[in-house]
C-alpha cells in the first residue's frame, strides 16, 4: 500500500519547474527578490491561506478552539486549575479518537469498520517485520463468487497471508462441521470460504511468477461480532479466527521468510496486485 510519487513522463520531478521555464524566470525575475518574498510568508512560502487550507493545521485549530471553550467553561465554576486540565483532556481525548478512526491510507477512508480494525492492528506488526498492502485488486472466478479483492496482503517472517475481515450479526453461533463446513448460525459460509481460497490462490500465482519462484499465500478470515469457541481453525484450507486475534494469528507461527525475502515479495506484489479501493 506504499504510495510512491512519480515523476512525469519526461523525467522531471512533479512540481518541478522545466529548465526551460526556469531559465526565463531567471532572465525577468531577480532571485533575491524571490528569497525576500518568500521570508514574508509563514511556514517558508506558505500564505496563511496555505496553512488554515491544511487539514492537520485546521484539526489542531479545532482541537485548540474546543480546549479553550470547555476550559473557560469549567474555569468559571471551578476554578483556574481545573480549566486548564479540563482544556487539555479535551485535546488528548480528541487526538486519541482520531487515531482509531483515520487510516494511514486516503484512498483506504471508506474502508469498512472491520476492515479498519484489522489494519489497526497490523500496524503493530510493522516494527516485526511485516509488510502490508491493503485492498488489492485480484482476478474474479467465473461463477462471480469473488469480488475480485484482498482485504488485506501481509508478507512477513511468518509467510504471506491473505486476510479479509468480515463483520457478522453477533446474535448468531459460529461453528464448524468436520472441517468442511462453516455455519454462522443457519447459514452455510462455504461461499466465503471458497472466495477467501480463490482469492489467496490467485495472489499466489500472480505474485510466483513476478519473482520467478512458489510464493505460498495463506487464506484467512477475521471474524468481527459473534464469538469464535477456538484459536484458529482451518476449514476447507482457510483459517477462521475472531477478528481480534489477528495479529497473535500472524506472530505465533514459525519464521519462514528472511527480511531479504519479505522485501521482495512486498515489491512484487504491490508491483502486480494493484490497489482496489472501496468507492
Amino acid at each position: 500500500m506504499a504510495i510512491m510519487e512519480r515523476g512525469n513522463a519526461h523525467g522531471e520531478a512533479r512540481g518541478q519547474p522545466s529548465a526551460t521555464s526556469a531559465g526565463a524566470s531567471a532572465a525577468t525575475s531577480p532571485v533575491t527578490d524571490q528569497a525576500d518574498d518568500r521570508e514574508t510568508r509563514p511556514g517558508g512560502g506558505r500564505t496563511y491561506g496555505d496553512l488554515l487550507g491544511d487539514p492537520q493545521i485546521r484539526r489542531w485549530l479545532e482541537r485548540a478552539l474546543l480546549g479553550v471553550a470547555v476550559g473557560a467553561f469549567v474555569a468559571f465554576f471551578f476554578g483556574l486549575q481545573l480549566g486548564v486540565t479540563a482544556a487539555l483532556l479535551v485535546v488528548v481525548a480528541d487526538v486519541v479518537r482520531r487515531a482509531r478512526t483515520s487510516s494511514s491510507i486516503a484512498a483506504w477512508q471508506k474502508s469498512s469498520a472491520a476492515e479498519r480494525r484489522t489494519e489497526k492492528q497490523l500496524k503493530g506488526l510493522e516494527r516485526n517485520g511485516y509488510r502490508v498492502l491493503h485492498a488489492r485488486a485480484v482476478p474474479m472466478d467465473d461463477e462471480g463468487v469473488s469480488d475480485g479483492r484482498i482485504d488485506h496482503l501481509v508478507i512477513g517472517p511468518s509467510g504471506v497471508y491473505a486476510i479479509d475481515s468480515e463483520k457478522w450479526d453477533k446474535r448468531l453461533p459460529v461453528r464448524t462441521l468436520s472441517h468442511r463446513k462453516l455455519f454462522h448460525g443457519p447459514f452455510n459460509k462455504k461461499d466465503r470460504l471458497d472466495e477467501a481460497r480463490w482469492e489467496a490462490e490467485q495472489a499466489s500465482r500472480i505474485i510466483g511468477a513476478q519473482v520467478g519462484f512458489e510464493v505460498p499465500v495463506q487464506a484467512s478470515v477475521a471474524i468481527y461480532g459473534p464469538a469464535i469457541p477456538w484459536k484458529v481453525m482451518r476449514v476447507r484450507d482457510v483459517d477462521v479466527y475472531a477478528g481480534n486475534r489477528a495479529r497473535g494469528y500472524l506472530r505465533r507461527r514459525p519464521k519462514i521468510l528472511t527480511a531479504t525475502d519479505v522485501e521482495r515479495i512486498y515489491q512484487a506484489a504491490e508491483k502486480s496486485l494493484p490497489p482496489n479501493y472501496p468507492d
